[in-house]
């Protein structure tokens, strides 16, 4: 059992803060946002992540999880710190690292004993001992530290189980102490054999980036193939679950769509392509993918155009907003490229998401945002379906074609069998398997 401060309460935080209490550590989550420790302290949950709350809950109850904006405080009364803040794209799509600065120096003023100041968020290669150097710098007398890397391995939406019952755990470290005292905080996992990688700490930092720009690929050469199967007549479902037989590929990630979005993929494939930049080597791949990521968003309105031409003074309606089901997440949404590009051609856009409004509302505060999925079909030339929630699994087809005025469906997601939405009359197209 450890003393561990994490700091930061966002999406990585919040759910790492609570899965390491679980695990039975003692945790204080810091955050220099008033109103969101306020919500905590109150039992409210300022992200929707599944299982979240109850996790939270019991940990709280347990009196092994609090909240607090005593930074200070709270780092003098941990052994590890871990850092868990943003590191958006910068202006040329590099990691915006100053958070990471900010929480480095907070440690170096209160290192009253030996520490642990642990990198959760995703960050360049190379930062662990930028890190190790401004902290040595700042600290006030000759107490000893460790920099550790510890990336995070969260996918939105089921976040807490991959956490509780992760794939791996990596942790790169510069010393036998600092090592030993990370397998104490993930005891739980580590006496159950769960599969850890221990490595230096520039390893660690790149697995991160690695991992998620190979997924990324993956995406995009599914999509890519989808393209293909459009135009020669081919099921891109049938494709690519003969490409997923094959152990070296395996099906995940196979699934093609409007383009990948989120918190991840986006920032990372850019911030990998620079780090290639920093080092004198140009990435072919990455670059490619984050090209043709983009491309793919756009694709979806050319789909609609097929079959309406001329946008302007219609009304199209958007199902899903978030970038994936069971998240509110909206960065890098594909939906608000489809959007801007239907206004941007003079059409009018309602939509509706079953989470996430509110946080798109940020972005587009004037869409005609609706109740329920009905009401906004009602009077469109136009359905396109971004997010495969759940409830937009089973539509009531029969009553949409009543409420539409022209008969068009564009599934991105390939949640419907073309055959079965064509026999009511409509225009229908969606990725890879438009001619089956």
């Amino acid at each position: 059992m450890k003393s561990i401060c994490v700091v930061g309460t966002g999406y990585v935080g919040l759910v790492s803060g609570a899965g390491l209490a679980d695990f039975g550590n003692n945790v204080i989550c810091v955050d220099i946002e008033k109103e969101k420790i306020e919500m905590l302290n109150n039992g409210k949950i300022p992200i929707y992540e599944p299982g979240l709350k109850e996790l939270v809950d019991s940990n709280v109850e347990a009196g092994r999880l609090e909240f607090s904006t005593d930074i200070d405080e709270s780092i003098k009364k941990s052994e590890v710190i871990i850092s868990a803040v943003g590191t958006p794209p910068g202006e040329g799509g590099e990691a915006d690292l100053k958070a990471v600065w900010l929480v480095a120096k907070r440690f170096a003023k209160n290192l009253n004993s030996y520490k642990v100041f642990v990198n959760k968020s995703t960050v360049p290669v190379g930062t662990g001992k930028k890190t190790y150097e401004l902290i040595e710098k700042e600290k006030q007398d000759d107490t000893d530290f460790d920099v550790v890397s510890n990336p995070e391995f969260l996918r939105e939406g089921s976040a807490v189980k991959d956490f509780l019952i992760p794939d791996r755990i990596v942790v790169g470290t510069t010393s036998e102490k600092s090592k030993e005292i990370m397998k104490d905080v993930y005891k739980s996992l580590y006496i159950r054999n769960n599969p850890f990688v221990l490595t230096n700490v520039e390893s660690s930092e790149l697995v991160k980036y690695a991992s998620n720009a190979f997924l990324a690929t993956k995406i995009t050469f599914i999509n890519e193939i989808a393209n293909l199967c459009d135009k020669v007549g081919a099921d891109v479902h049938v494709v690519a679950d003969g490409m997923g037989m094959d152990g070296r590929i395996s099906s995940k990630f196979l699934h093609p769509g409007p383009g990948y979005g989120g918190s991840c993929f986006p920032k990372d494939t850019l911030a990998l392509t620079e780090i290639f930049k920093e080092q004198g080597i140009k990435s072919e791949i990455v670059e490619s993918v984050v090209k043709v990521n983009e491309k793919q968003k756009a694709l979806v309105v050319e789909k609609l155009k097929s079959f309406l031409p001329d946008l302007n003074g219609k009304t199209i309606a958007i199902l899903g907003l978030s970038f994936k089901p069971n998240t509110d997440d909206t960065r890098e949404s594909p939906s608000k490229v489809v959007i801007k590009k239907l206004q941007s051609e003079g059409a009018t856009v309602k939509v509706f998401d079953p989470i996430a409004m509110e946080d798109f509302k940020v972005d587009f505060p004037d869409l005609n945002y609706q109740k329920n999925i009905y009401d906004t079909v009602e009077g469109t030339d136009g359905l396109i379906l971004m997010t495969e929630w759940n409830q937009f699994r089973n539509l009531d087809i029969e009553k949409i074609k009543k409420k539409m005025n022209k008969l068009i469906f564009i599934d991105t997601r390939n949640i419907y069998e073309p055959s079965e939405i064509r026999k009511y009359g409509f225009k229908f197209a969606n990725s890879g398997r438009s001619k089956i």
